[in-house]
């Protein structure tokens, strides 16, 4: 016997909550990494330790995102993207306290945890809600992450950053998630995957091959945006001279025109084609980082990293709509195992170029960045995935 799809609001409140969700998770993220520099001065610890810490929140993304996997096999996206940001709200106001560090530390490694569900599960629902849409509406949720690291990013900058800054920003991200959980019980999707199960059928394999392509996509664009977020202002100040006023501007130009790329995207897609639109940005990418490396002047890099954030920003929205098009019967399973690659991507760009700068030189490891984007345009034409047909006696909760 089928299973009783569960009851969602109207459309509009389910994108409300979907962009709400991704608002959250940026504004989080952003206070979190903002307020590193207080974290290192509160428990006197050097940067091999933050580095530690980091690296334990990376990981426990990784394994969030496998739970969000298995949560939502068993009862939908919904459930794991509700239980994820309340989980997240609480990680966010513990480590707000003067914790003892090894309590703060597995403050920050439930955070991860609570990271790689959430990241997960809202591309899930994201997917779930633009193919029910019709239509690309996939980079407005990135654009909403993106604006809410700005907004963080500036809310914490100066003065902000002290023991009431940091806890006024993790305590509004706390809020933010917690309210968004409670509107996600009624608006997010609560469709179930096991569904497709219902007739005795045996579930289709999973799209290895296109998981590989897409999760290699997202593994490289994260290594570029982790590479300009972590290394541009060292690159820009240590390496060519700017000043400490000059050298943070690189990554806002970055920050700035990914911004601009995912507002547009959508229409792009509706215009263009996905596999066009993944074709162009892997170019403009590859071309913002190489300029980076090839004009080793500030105004130089000023403009790879405007080019960069151009073209990248793109990219994330475009791979998951074009996972989650695989198979749409095992579409959360899919977006899970993609999302895997995110973290990947992240430890690439953060640790490569450090352990490269003594060797070869900080500005070569974004000409390894542009490489690697510049590989997503080989793979433009994956993104032209049509979702596999579904049989019209399956329930509508298979038609992810």
């Amino acid at each position: 016997m089928t299973a009783a799809r569960p009851t969602t609001r109207s459309g509009s409140s389910s994108r409300i909550a979907v962009t709400a969700a991704y608002a959250a998770q940026g504004l989080g993220y952003a206070a979190i990494v903002t307020s590193l520099p207080h974290f290192k001065a509160r428990y006197e610890i050097d940067d091999d330790t933050v580095s530690l810490i980091t690296l334990t929140v990376v990981l426990m993304a990784a394994a969030g995102s496998w739970l969000a996997d298995l949560i939502a096999i068993r009862w939908g996206s919904r459930a794991a993207l509700v239980g994820a940001l309340a989980l997240e709200a609480v990680a966010l106001v513990s480590v707000a306290f003067p914790l003892p560090l090894p309590v703060a530390w597995v403050a920050f490694a439930l955070y991860g945890l609570a990271l790689g569900t959430v990241d997960a599960s809202q591309a899930m629902q994201a997917v779930i809600l633009q193919r029910r849409a019709g239509t690309a509406i996939m980079g407005s949720f990135y654009a909403a992450w993106t604006a809410a690291t700005i907004v963080a990013a500036l809310a914490m900058s100066g003065g902000a950053l002290t023991s009431l800054g940091v806890a006024l920003a993790l305590g509004l991200a706390s809020a933010l998630a917690i309210a968004t959980a409670v509107y996600g019980i009624g608006a997010f999707d609560g469709s179930r995957e096991r569904d497709a199960d219902s007739h005795g059928a045996a579930r289709p394999p999973l799209p290895r091959a296109g998981i590989w392509v897409f999760g290699l996509v997202i593994l490289a664009a994260f290594t570029l945006d982790s590479t300009v977020s972590t290394w541009s202002s060292v690159y820009l100040g240590d390496n060519l001279g700017a000043s400490d006023a000059v050298a943070p501007l690189g990554y806002a130009l970055y920050s700035g025109f990914m911004l601009a790329a995912r507002l547009v995207a959508d229409a792009l897609v509706r215009r263009w084609g996905r596999a066009r639109l993944a074709l162009v940005t892997a170019v403009v990418a590859a071309a913002g980082a190489a300029t980076v490396a090839l004009l080793p002047a500030p105004a130089g890099a000023m403009a790879g990293f405007a080019l960069a954030g151009a073209g990248v920003g793109a990219l994330a929205p475009l791979a998951f709509s074009a996972a989650g098009d695989l198979d749409p019967r095992r579409g959360d399973e899919i977006v899970a195992r993609v999302n895997i690659f995110n973290y990947a991507g992240a430890l690439v760009g953060a640790v490569v170029p450090g352990l490269l700068s003594g060797a070869i030189g900080l500005r070569w490891a974004f000409l390894i960045a542009a490489v690697a984007v510049a590989c997503v345009a080989v793979a433009s034409r994956r993104f032209a995935t049509r979702p596999v047909s579904v049989p019209r006696n399956e329930p509508d909760a298979v038609a992810v």
